[in-house]
């Protein structure tokens, strides 16, 4: 039966209440496909190209990029220990289309360690997955007589206040555990801050300073130098890239076990659809062989997560870097 003019009329000014009022659903109104055919997706990184997380993000666009069917780039924005590139996707628009690979300590570690971070790691973001799992080691100069984290000790422990390590810098991950292992262990040793991982290494290679917590990439590097040996890993398990390294717990020194990672975040309050859009892509492209070796090679392991997951782990890593960072006493920068 055909519908009269006038009833027409009324039941188009109905739907059109009805959807400004929010009682239809938008998906209803108009269907979006995510992502739109031509739009590219950006992946901001808060360091620069060449690097470690750099390329794992640049795998991840590439793969993702196919299996979407768009464009997906890779934008770095160095600075203030990831708080720019952060900052800046965080006030970016939350429809999917701008997305942060991140590590722990962006979200984890930074609001204890800096007394301005210019966003709320619970408020201002969505997590959406893991993108891989990379542990700090304890690498060692070759020029320290030790073979594992005992021998160590009592080496450091023979020559008080003759001993130094490096970090990444003040405040850092690896000046955090450093200063965790001294008070766990009593020693007397002297901290070294550099600017960066890179210049920290060329030191430990050069025999500078005598051991430094390092990320596994760096390390695997590191050591293949025959100037730098690795000592133990800072993770609940043994990693796939370092099989022949015990744990700290294996050989005695609780506590050390901090997680450390990568993963991928949007701005708030983005669409359930678009996220579970991503996710399912993400968790695909993380479980593809090459992207698992490519990982592997610089010393990291692949692996999704649902977002509820990696909300959860993003959680309980910050406040396990929150007891840690008091137990040491660092004071915010």
């Amino acid at each position: 039966m055909k519908t009269s003019q006038p009833g027409r009329r009324k039941f188009c000014s109905a739907l059109g209440i009805a959807a400004l009022s929010g009682l239809i659903p938008a998906a209803a109104m108009a269907q979006q496909a995510f992502p739109a055919p031509g739009k590219p997706i950006r992946i901001v990184v808060g360091f620069t190209a060449g690097g470690g997380t750099d390329a794992q993000a640049r795998i991840v666009a590439q793969k993702l990029g196919e299996l979407l069917g768009t464009s997906v780039i890779v934008d770095n924005k160095p600075g203030a220990s990831t708080m720019l590139a952060a900052s800046e996707v965080a006030r970016a628009p939350a429809d999917g289309y701008t997305l942060l690979y991140a590590p722990s300590s962006t979200m984890a570690q930074n609001p204890h360690t800096f007394a301005q971070v210019p966003y709320d790691p619970f408020k201002d973001f969505t997590p959406i997955s893991m993108g891989g799992r990379g542990p700090l080691v304890l690498s060692v100069s070759t020029t320290v007589p030790a073979a594992n984290v005992k021998e160590l000790v009592a080496y450091v422990k023979a020559h008080p206040g003759q001993v130094s390590y490096a970090s990444f810098g003040a405040g850092t991950s690896s000046h955090i555990y450093g200063e965790a292992f001294v008070k766990k262990t009593g020693i007397d040793a002297v901290h070294i801050p550099y600017k960066g991982g890179s210049d920290a290494a060329k030191d430990l290679i050069g025999g500078r300073v005598q051991y430094m917590f390092d990320s596994a990439s760096s390390a695997v590097i590191t050591s293949a130098t025959g100037k730098v040996k690795i000592l133990a890993v800072a993770a609940s398990a043994r990693i796939a890239a370092l099989p022949e390294v015990p744990t700290f717990a294996e050989q005695g020194f609780t506590g050390l076990d901090l997680p450390s990672w990568l993963g991928f975040y949007g701005p708030a309050r983005m669409p359930a659809p678009v996220v579970a859009t991503l996710n399912a892509a993400l968790a695909k492209v993380l479980a593809m062989p090459q992207v698992q070796e490519f990982y592997r090679s610089g010393g990291y392991e692949a692996g999704a997560s649902t977002p509820d997951e990696f909300a959860s782990i993003t959680r309980s890593t910050y406040e396990r870097w929150g007891t840690m960072v008091q137990q040491v006493g660092l004071t915010k920068q």
